[in-house]
């Protein structure tokens, strides 16, 4: 490993993302930690390993999630599991501790901002910068935001959804909300629990939200079997669920994210407005491959979305090309200004 590694962390509420300088993406994990509480919180498995005990575990190991929409819940675990994907990531023995770029919410406290920081410094890092979820998903998407053009990004993580309109190097209008990926998977529970009787896990529920889940009309309904637990008769059940059915329970979900798209395209300059009317908004974020949500915000806003190719990862990428774009000096002094050193 070269000395002084550049890494860029998407500390995401469903997954981690780890981007390192020159390799690209080299870890994606879930944000999911299992601790005995038996034995002085130790921690048993981070990660996909973690993920797989979630709903499974005895009655002394448990699975949690130590960041709630997009902020750090648990501070000591999330150190711990950040220290874990750095190592897993560049390997235990670096002759130079690496600069660590790691991306937060935009509607983020200064407290929080401050968590995050520590965190990383605390888990190895020499050099911490925090960025902007939007800012790093637009540099992650390509789109050169150092120009004095408008460009829209709505980013769809698992704790918030950030819609944000950039300009020069800057946010001009963003708005952050606590509606995204894990709030689409709570829906999908409610809606079995209280249309069906069943009772399922939120694995489960992101399997639904995934095959089938849906924001717009499909041409062709498509089902899915789901098993899960009888609340009356208290045995296991499985039941076959369609695709309209998902489009009912995601609704207000789906709807709350428009209406944020509405407000900040309200609060935007005539002159930006006009360049997002033409250039169209880009979505990024695992929420952002949800069926047909495209559709939709084109269809309410009148303004073409696009899904940014690799929606998943563009955070962590720019994320990760943002220490560049700071030492190169392409952004202006507002933005190098959330760099902590």
């Amino acid at each position: 490993m070269m000395l002084g590694t550049d890494i860029g962390i998407d500390l995401g509420t469903a997954s981690v993302l780890v981007y390192i300088k020159g390799m690209g993406i080299v870890l994606q994990e879930p944000s999911v930690v299992a601790i005995d509480k038996n034995d002085g919180n130790r921690i048993k498995a981070v990660g996909e390993e973690a993920r797989k005990m979630l709903g499974r575990t005895p009655g002394n190991i448990i699975a949690i999630r130590p960041l709630r929409e997009g902020v750090i819940s648990d501070y000591g675990i999330t150190e711990k599991m950040m220290k874990y994907f750095i190592e897993k990531a560049v390997g235990r023995h670096l002759f130079r501790k690496p600069r660590i770029s790691v991306c937060v919410p935009s509607s983020v406290t200064e407290v929080e901002r401050r968590a995050v920081e520590d965190a990383t410094r605390m888990a190895g890092a020499r050099q911490v910068f925090t960025i902007e979820e939007p800012i790093a998903a637009a540099i992650g998407a390509g789109i050169d935001i150092s120009r004095a053009c408008g460009s829209m990004l709505i980013d769809i993580g698992g704790g918030t959804t950030d819609v944000a309109v950039i300009s020069l190097g800057g946010t001009v209008v963003s708005t952050s909300l606590k509606v995204a990926g894990d709030n689409f998977d709570e829906a999908i529970v409610r809606y079995m629990r209280k249309k069906h009787n069943i009772l399922i896990g939120e694995r489960t529920a992101e399997e639904l939200k995934i095959n089938i889940g849906t924001a717009y009309d499909r041409p062709k309904p498509v089902t899915m079997d789901v098993r899960g637990r009888n609340l009356i008769t208290g045995l296991p059940k499985t039941i076959t669920i369609s695709s309209d059915e998902m489009q009912e329970a995601l609704h207000e979900s789906v709807i709350a994210i428009i209406d944020a798209v509405h407000m900040v395209l309200e609060k935007t300059p005539p002159e930006l407005a006009a360049d997002i009317s033409d250039r169209g908004i880009v979505m990024t974020g695992g929420g952002a491959l949800l069926y047909g949500l495209d559709k939709l915000v084109k269809e309410k806003t009148g303004i073409n979305a696009i899904i940014a190719e690799d929606a998943v990862s563009c955070v962590a990428i720019g994320t990760g090309k943002y220490i560049e774009y700071l030492t190169s000096g392409k952004l202006n002094d507002p933005i190098k200004q959330t760099a902590r050193r």
